[in-house]
């Protein structure tokens, strides 16, 4: 079959904008590359500091570990006591919004962008991505543009999250599918005390 595919053709799509100007970008893939991956294990304030220069919302008591990437981190938004692991990708093409008491595990890559596959020039398509209050994003997981992971979800270890992941659910696999309940439900009734459903995680 004859190749339809013209990636010289390729351009970025009318009104997509990286944020910032090249020589700006540049000079943060710069920082990022030095004072940023550099710091020590234990300079959480630092990296924090480094981000909020360069446009990115962080939270307090944010804990990001030197080897954790931010490619637009103006786009990035960070809430209270949040932990990033070790090389944890922030690939933010567009908005990346993480709530506060999250986890976003060690070789996490959250991709808000990707391409038309039947389109020969190769456009591209960029969606934002949400995790929401108490979420755990768990080691390894692939996490598809415009997915919303739901408070206190659960994405696997090993994961491709392709939909969003409802509140309070463990989901895995690949595709990640619904597996269980996180935490337990109560159920109310009028003539007795709230009762427990035991779930393991």
């Amino acid at each position: 079959m004859e190749n339809r595919m013209r990636l010289d053709q390729y351009r970025q799509p009318a009104g997509y904008s990286r944020g910032r100007g090249s020589i700006y970008i540049l000079i943060w893939w710069f920082v990022q590359a030095t004072l940023f991956r550099l710091s020590l294990h234990n300079m959480y304030g630092w990296r924090n500091w480094l981000l909020r220069r360069f446009g990115a919302k962080v939270g307090k008591g944010v804990k990001i570990r030197s080897s954790a990437k931010f490619t637009y981190p103006w786009k990035v938004t960070i809430g209270d006591h949040t932990w990033v692991g070790d090389h944890a990708y922030f690939y933010s093409l567009d908005e990346i919004r993480v709530g506060s008491h999250c986890c976003i595990s060690q070789n996490t890559y959250l991709c808000t962008g990707s391409h038309k596959m039947d389109d020969p020039t190769f456009g591209l398509v960029v969606k934002p991505i949400v995790i929401k209050d108490g979420a755990w994003v768990a080691s390894d997981v692939f996490v598809f543009p415009g997915v919303t992971i739901h408070e206190m979800g659960v994405a696997g270890a090993r994961s491709t999250v392709t939909k969003s992941i409802p509140a309070n659910e463990v989901h895995a696999g690949y595709p990640a599918k619904y597996l269980k309940q996180r935490f337990a439900t109560e159920v109310v009734t009028p003539d007795k005390k709230p009762e427990k459903e035991v779930v393991v995680v």
